[in-house]
């Protein structure tokens, strides 16, 4: 069975190397208006399975790479991130685009920067782990912060006295940066968490992505996100009863 449905599969693949012309630009056409209205990264399964039979993850991919390619003069781009691939604007039309939502973006306190950081250059951890890190107690309202912007999950429990929760980041957090994993984020060495920093909108500020985590901003705003004005005054970790 398992030999018949390779068979199949080696099949669709030919048939689909040998699409005429064009068959090709129909499909190249649906994909690129597929992204444009969908509002999100779309993943390339997804994109195979809007026809029928579905085109094969190849066709897909040389596909998209076409589009990207087309794209590439104009003042929008394709780009591939964790869930998948979207349209977004690049970052010499920001400042255009940000007239748009004339609101400010997040600032998120230094407490909040750095447990992110710690989240993501080392998860999974506990509240424990990142505590032992950053010298001072973790806020349930920064765990909650980053939560509410799902940017962290609990991925499971250490297996200790009081099985505290792992958290990790999520693909949220990784489309936010523009990335497709946690391996393109930039070096740990390069991080300034020194001050307030300012977070990327999705999917329009995707483009200042690589040094979201390492550019600071100018001022603070200790009121910038809740339990930010009690950060001020963090008790050390040390001084207090948390169960790791």
């Amino acid at each position: 069975m398992s030999e018949t449905r390779s068979d199949d599969q080696d099949a669709r693949e030919a048939h689909h190397d040998l699409l005429p012309a064009s068959e090709l630009a129909e499909a190249r056409g649906v994909l690129e208006a597929a992204l444009l209205v969908a509002g999100e990264p779309v993943p390339a399964a997804q994109l195979a399975r809007l026809f029928d039979p579905p085109l094969t993850s190849e066709t897909v991919r040389k596909l998209l790479d076409a589009i990207a390619q087309e794209w590439s003069p104009r003042k929008v781009e394709l780009v591939q991130v964790a869930s998948g691939w979207r349209f977004q604007g690049k970052r010499e039309v920001q400042p255009y685009l940000d007239r748009l939502a004339p609101e400010k973006p997040a600032r998120y306190s230094r407490a909040v920067m750095e447990t992110l950081a710690i989240i993501a250059y080392q998860q999974p951890v506990t509240r424990g782990d990142i505590e032992a890190i950053r010298g001072v107690a973790v806020s349930t309202n920064v765990i909650k912060t980053l939560e509410d912007r799902q940017w962290i999950e609990a991925v499971g429990h250490r297996e200790t006295p009081g099985r505290p929760a792992l958290y990790a980041t999520t693909r949220t957090f990784l489309d936010d940066l523009g990335l497709r994993s946690i391996a393109e984020l930039p070096p740990l060495a390069d991080l300034d968490s020194s001050h307030l920093l300012e977070m990327p909108d999705a999917p329009t500020k995707a483009a200042e992505a690589p040094s979201a985590l390492a550019s600071p901003i100018l001022g603070s705003d200790p009121t910038a996100e809740p339990g930010a004005a009690a950060d001020r005054g963090e008790p050390a970790a040390s001084e207090t009863q948390t169960l790791h």
